[in-house]
This record gives structure tokens, C-alpha cells and sequence, in this order.
């Protein structure tokens, strides 16, 4: 397995990384203490930069104005676009576009493609994905309430949806729906396109994350459908098969978060380590001359390397076998590195001691907004029970000496 780096890669990093210490980085305290939608303006400015180096969109599909990197080429992109919350945002590879963009591209309609898949790829506009459901539970994606009922040549959706991502702002959301209630459980929902602005669509409001409601695209909302009426073109994908375009979203979609995940990590790290050799806490002697952080910074170093070879595996696995054959290696990457990275922050964030719990320093923005990570897409523990028993399923009738 080569993991080893082309010239072409090794020179857009780099172009990557210095785009994100020389512009980005020094705009997180303007972020940080700023209402996102007044970021907008500023937010732009930069984008159009990346356009101009000719960076813009480096996991779409090149007919479409993306670059056309390969998921393991887009992977060390996301690594290095992870060190800012700025950085898919401004280079046009953020989630939930970028997934709504795959399974756009695989799955729409000439016309969906032409009205909503071209502008989304320029960053005309912006999407939402609409699939959590307010008293269900969102590790079991079978059990839905939402339901698109046919009238005419029309679907009406009913339904309360929360956390739709970034929905505020967004020009259209994907809805998975109920639309074959008598079929089998992984046969009775389908995905449809839903303009924002269509009478029934209801963004209630943007649920308070950490008591940070936020706005634009920095938010979570709560939805509420009723009698939300779409046109039936505007079915994504064949009806009833919302669930096999959800497992296509999710395997390239994790290798995006995972290795954004791997770049607040290294973010992290090096706050930490910076810190600590800096910070004095008595004549001639600073925090990394103690031994427990020192041990803290050996492990988080371990951690993250390992970490990081996982989801290059992953992504290796997915771009030449399959997503099949990677199935359990992408769950084990999705609980292995959401903890790693909330173990990196927590000791960055120690380590700073009171400065840590301030927006004086990027971490504490880390802390309340990732924590997240080990809970969508399937909590943890449900992935830990589901990688268990496939492994074991392969021990049964096998005699191991």
C-alpha cells in the first residue's frame, strides 16, 4: 500500500497550508467575535482568492469547476483545511455540501443537476441535509416519522426534522422521507429536494449548540414540514432507495470529517506544545519540563499518528475496493479519531489553563462545537457494537490454535 505523495499533491498542501496560516488563521478573532452572517462579505473576499490560485473545490468533479482529487488526494486536503473552521468553507468543499454534491452528481436529474448541483459547485449557493429526527432516534435511520404522501404530480411532506445542519441561508435542503411505508425498513424512504423557500417548509430556529445558537452557515436548525408540496421530479435517486444513497454519502463523508478532524488535531497539538514551552510557572522553569505533560504530548502525538494512517487506510480502501469492502474500517475510524480528537483538545485546552476556556485561543470554539463528533453519524457506541459483531460473525464455526 503506497501512501507516498505526488509533486502535484506535495505543491497544492503546501499552497494550502500557507493560504491558511497567512489568510485564514489570522481571521478566526474576527470569526470568533463576529455574527457569521456579517462574516459573509469577508468570507467571500477570501473565496475568491482560492478561486484565483485555482484551488476552488478540490473534491468536485472537474466537468463541473472542481478540481477532481481522488478521495485519498482530498483526504490530505481536508487535513490540511482542518486547522481553521474556515477552511472547507472557504476553499468550497464544506459538509453538508460536499455530500450533497456527491450524491447530486450520482443520482440527479439532468435538470436537478443544471438548477442545483452547478451553482452549489460554484458557491452560488448553499444546501442543507435534512434527516434527524426530533424524537427518534438518530442511530436507528430506519425509524422515521417524516412522510412525503403523493398528491397529483406532487409529494406533500409532513414531518419535524432538528439538527439540518447549516439550513439557515440555504437554498434547497435533501429530505429523507418516508415515501413506501409497507416496504421493508431499508426500502421505505427516499430523498427529495426541497427548496427553501417552498410555503410549508418552517425553520422553527437554530437550536442553541453549547449556548451558541450561531447563524447562517454555522448553525443547527429545527425544521418543521407541513404540507410542504414538491414536485415528484424532484426525487432524488429511484423511490424507496434513500437509504442506498445515505450509505454512498457516507463513506467518502467520513473520510472528509475524519481527516478535518486529524487537522483540529494538529492544531491542537501545536497550541499545546507551543504553550507549554512557553508558559513560565516558576523562575526558569516552564510547563514542558514537567513530566506529565510531557507524557500528555507523547501520547497525543501516538494518538494522532495512528489516527492518521487509519483513515488513510480507509480512504485507500474505499478509492481502489470499494465502500463495501471498507465497511468496518469505516466505522472503526469514525469512534477512533472523534476520540483522539476530543482527547487532543482537552489537553490543549489544560494546558492553557484559563486562556484555554476563552475565544482568546481557537480551542475553546473546538471544544463546544466537536464534541459533537462522537455522536452524529451514529453515536459511538453503536458503532462499537456494530464493528464487534461483524468481527466476530467471522470467529463462528472457526477453530483458531
Amino acid at each position: 500500500m503506497d501512501f507516498s505523495i505526488s509533486e502535484k499533491m506535495q505543491t497544492i498542501i503546501g499552497m494550502i497550508n500557507e493560504f491558511v496560516e497567512k489568510e485564514l488563521i489570522p481571521l478566526e478573532p474576527e470569526f470568533l467575535t463576529t455574527p457569521s452572517r456579517k462574516m459573509i462579505p469577508r468570507i467571500e473576499e477570501k473565496r475568491q482568492m482560492v478561486r484565483q490560485i485555482e484551488l476552488w473545490a478540490p473534491n468536485h468533479p472537474k466537468e463541473y469547476g472542481g478540481m477532481g482529487l481522488n478521495l485519498v488526494e482530498h483526504a490530505l486536503v481536508s487535513e490540511a483545511l482542518g486547522r481553521t473552521p474556515l477552511g472547507h468553507l472557504v476553499f468550497g468543499c464544506q459538509a453538508p455540501d460536499a455530500g450533497n454534491i456527491e450524491i447530486l452528481y450520482k443520482y440527479g436529474t439532468d435538470a436537478q443537476k443544471e438548477k442545483y448541483l452547478r451553482p452549489l459547485i460554484a458557491g452560488k449557493i448553499r444546501s442543507c441535509f435534512s434527516m434527524t429526527e426530533i424524537d427518534l432516534p438518530g442511530s436507528n435511520p430506519v425509524m422515521l416519522d417524516t412522510t412525503a404522501v403523493k398528491d397529483g404530480d406532487d409529494y406533500l411532506i409532513n414531518g419535524h426534522k432538528w439538527y439540518t445542519s447549516s439550513a439557515d441561508g440555504a437554498e434547497f435542503a435533501i429530505v429523507m422521507a418516508v415515501t413506501n411505508p409497507d416496504a421493508p425498513p431499508y426500502l421505505r424512504a427516499s430523498m427529495i429536494i426541497v427548496p427553501t423557500n417552498t410555503p410549508g417548509f418552517n425553520l422553527v430556529r437554530n437550536i442553541p449548540v453549547m449556548g451558541h445558537a450561531g447563524e447562517d452557515y454555522f448553525s443547527h436548525a429545527e425544521i418543521l414540514y407541513q404540507s410542504c408540496r414538491v414536485s415528484q421530479r424532484n426525487l432524488l435517486g429511484p423511490e424507496g432507495q434513500g437509504f442506498v444513497l445515505a450509505q454512498d454519502r457516507l463513506g467518502p463523508g467520513r473520510i472528509h470529517h475524519c481527516m478535518r478532524w486529524i487537522g483540529i488535531c494538529n492544531r491542537a497539538f501545536d497550541l499545546m506544545c507551543s504553550r507549554a514551552v512557553n508558559r513560565i510557572i516558576s523562575p526558569e522553569k516552564t510547563l514542558a519540563m514537567k513530566q506529565i505533560i510531557q507524557s500528555w504530548i507523547a501520547e497525543c502525538a501516538a494518538d494522532i499518528r495512528s489516527a492518521r494512517l487509519m483513515v488513510l487506510h480507509t480512504a485507500w480502501t474505499i478509492e481502489n475496493l470499494g465502500v463495501k469492502e471498507a465497511r468496518q474500517d469505516i466505522s472503526l475510524i469514525k469512534f477512533v479519531v472523534a476520540n483522539v480528537m476530543q482527547k487532543v483538545i482537552d489537553r490543549a485546552l489544560q494546558v492553557h489553563g484559563g486562556l484555554g476556556m476563552t475565544d482568546d485561543r481557537i480551542i475553546a470554539f473546538y471544544y463546544r462545537h466537536e464534541r459533537a463528533a462522537r455522536i452524529y453519524d451514529g453515536a459511538d457506541e453503536v458503532h462499537k457494537v456494530s464493528v464487534a459483531r461483524r468481527i466476530l460473525r467471522e470467529y463462528e464455526g472457526k477453530q483458531v490454535k
